[in-house]
């Protein structure tokens, strides 16, 4: 894998940085219909989970469940969390951490394959940001202290 790591173009357009984690970047995505993170590991040249160390692996499940966590707080109330990496438009490794609730579109469905995406207006992209905005500090606490982060960038 190259060193260099480079946020994909669309992923960037897509969405707004959130807080930087250990591993991760959490971005809010500019969707409507769904409160809705990203977490991207700051790794160049990754593309799929197995492209990670062992240790990159287990901080990246502690970072998912962290964000998770803190997302369905974010969203309450909130029926569901779906996770998921797919990576087939975009080839840079993602996670996807969505909040779902029943009746929103396509529920019970998948996120994808719900018609367009229906852009997140200023005001609430301001409002989600506001409801995460204690993430960066729960985070250094939660995710730093003797977590042995030896190999991580």
């Amino acid at each position: 894998m190259p060193d260099k790591f480079t946020l994909d173009e669309q992923l960037a357009a897509d969405s707004v940085f959130v807080a930087a984690l250990p591993l991760c970047d959490i971005r809010l995505m500019r969707e409507q219909r769904w409160f809705w993170l990203l977490l991207v590991p700051r790794l160049g040249g990754a593309v799929e989970f197995f492209d990670l160390t062992a240790l990159q692996q287990a901080q990246l499940g502690r970072e998912i469940g962290f964000a998770a966590k803190k997302l369905q707080q974010a969203a309450a109330p909130c029926e569901k969390i779906n996770i998921g990496a797919l990576g087939n438009n975009v080839r840079q490794l993602h996670i996807h951490i969505i909040a779902r609730q029943k009746g929103d579109a396509g529920w019970p469905g998948p996120v994808w394959g719900q018609g367009a995406r229906q852009d997140l207006p200023p005001a609430a992209e301001q409002a989600r940001l506001a409801a995460l905005q204690l993430l960066p500090a729960q985070a250094r606490a939660e995710l730093s202290a003797g977590n042995g982060q030896a190999g991580l960038p």
